[in-house]
């Protein structure tokens, strides 16, 4: 019964590929190429766009690893200023308490928009 329905699967493949491989590549319209990552581009008569918190909450530490002390929690609703970044790392300060530390580039980051030419 298993090889049944295999022999059946395999034979309605062939008949749904058949069609496909025997037309040829010279017969076939050409298609537009779909736009690579080179030529799209950040636009730069506009200002880039402020950063975000895409978490609920991220946490606001004293140097810039995992294992550093936590001096504070930065919510999504908070306003921040970024000052300076280290790889993976933004030196913030949160506007709405004052705490001053490094935040994990993985939850803040800066959202992009692009311009077609």
């Amino acid at each position: 019964m298993r090889s049944t329905r295999i022999a059946i699967s395999a034979a309605m493949l062939g008949v749904i590929a058949l069609p496909m491989l025997s037309t040829t590549t010279a017969s076939a319209a050409p298609t537009a190429a779909a736009p690579t990552a080179t030529s799209i581009t950040p636009c730069p008569d506009l200002p880039p766009l402020p950063y975000k918190v895409h978490a609920s909450a991220v946490t606001i530490r004293s140097k810039a690893t995992t294992k550093s002390t936590a001096v504070g929690v930065l919510y999504k609703s908070h306003k921040f200023t970024v000052h300076k970044k280290s790889g993976n790392w933004l030196y913030i300060t949160d506007k709405s308490t004052g705490v001053k530390g490094w935040v994990s580039g993985t939850y803040v980051y800066r959202d992009t928009r692009m311009c077609l030419d």
